[in-house]
């Protein structure tokens, strides 16, 4: 991007935005064009701090940050949860935040840009793959170490402010291989064999199976297509009942866990939402275009999911009963499953 194309863009957002000033960066990225991180960087100097890309270090110093906001979300689905950021942790590019609030699983080949922003009073620090997409987000709050976090922006600045960034778009996108093609009597076999959930992704990879087409090839007693509005009433179920659910929502680059309860919940077309203290999901219930309840083997007893899909095949949102390994799922989720057709 050159200079006059970056003084273009940065005068169409400051436009855009005096003519859409309720619009959010990430909708306003898509009518300019362009890329959120793209939009952030032409503020580099002034309300956006570019960060190193020492991510794994500054994921790790964040837990000084005390009490934030973790925010992931894809297209069609908001995930943020209050807590503290505890047991930071790195294999490789894999990586862990495994605290009693903040449960996070992050994959750090897809982090490439980082920003420390300033919106008002709001201070966050914001994180991007290498299309330019938000991959994970951390807010701070009226609880939070606003002395940490300058110290933490100081730390990680990069000695490199520039407001122009280069986004490479992707290209892994997975094309369906032909049913006929599958070998769909070893993939069922392996499927019926599981022995831990985290079995079934390398279980996908190693069929060249999609997600969706997973659901389709499937053993019959392992999977059930279930209306679109199941995702509703389940929540309506669970915050009636008090009963403790898991929700992963997540990107390329993160996925985030809420584990216990849900309470709140209002309507405001098109998202579904829960409105919680510590708990806050948005929904865009419109983008659902398929919903299933997902059983899977373990040494524990079967695993039970209700998980939903945009049109394109993928992964929205996965819900499952709270549980911890080694012991059975809980029988108030499976009851909640129950009722849903």
């Amino acid at each position: 991007m050159g200079t006059t194309t970056l003084i273009t863009l940065k005068e169409r957002w400051g436009k855009f935005k005096a003519e859409n000033p309720m619009v959010r960066i990430r909708d306003a990225a898509k009518a300019l064009n362009t890329s959120e991180a793209q939009l952030l960087a032409t503020q580099a100097g002034g309300n956006a701090t570019v960060l190193k890309e020492e991510f794994k270090e500054i994921l790790k110093d964040v837990t000084s940050l005390g009490y934030v906001m973790a925010l992931t979300r894809n297209d069609h689905i908001v995930h943020e949860r209050k807590g503290v950021y505890q047991n930071v942790s790195f294999k490789d590019e894999t990586g862990l935040v495994l605290g009693e609030d903040i449960d996070l699983r992050l994959f750090m080949q897809n982090w490439k840009f980082g920003f420390a922003v300033k919106e008002g009073e709001r201070e966050s620090l914001q994180f991007f793959d290498k299309s330019g997409e938000a991959v994970h987000k951390i807010y701070m709050t009226e609880k939070s170490n606003s002395f940490a976090y300058l110290n933490l922006v100081e730390k990680y600045k990069s000695s490199f402010q520039s407001a122009e960034i280069e986004v490479e778009h992707y290209s892994d996108v997975q094309n369906e291989v032909a049913d006929d093609k599958i070998d769909v009597e070893g993939f069922q076999k392996a499927w019926a064999n599981m022995k831990d959930t985290h079995e079934f992704f390398g279980m996908l990879r190693r069929f060249n199976v999609t997600r969706i087409q997973a659901m389709r090839l499937a053993p019959k007693e392992f999977v059930k297509k279930v209306n679109n509005e199941a995702v509703r009433k389940m929540l309506q179920i669970v915050s009636e009942a008090q009963t403790d659910i898991m929700v992963f929502a997540g990107n390329r680059g993160c996925i985030q866990i809420h584990t216990g309860t849900v309470t709140k919940l209002l309507e405001s077309r098109p998202w579904y939402n829960v409105l919680d203290p510590q708990f806050n999901l948005h929904l865009r219930e419109d983008r659902i275009s398929s919903t299933w309840i997902v059983k899977k083997p373990t040494e524990d007893g079967d695993v039970n999911s209700l998980e939903i899909f945009d049109e394109e095949g993928n992964n929205i949102a996965l819900f499952f009963g709270k549980r911890k390994p080694g012991l059975p799922e809980r029988e108030d989720w499976r009851t909640v499953l129950a009722c849903l057709n």
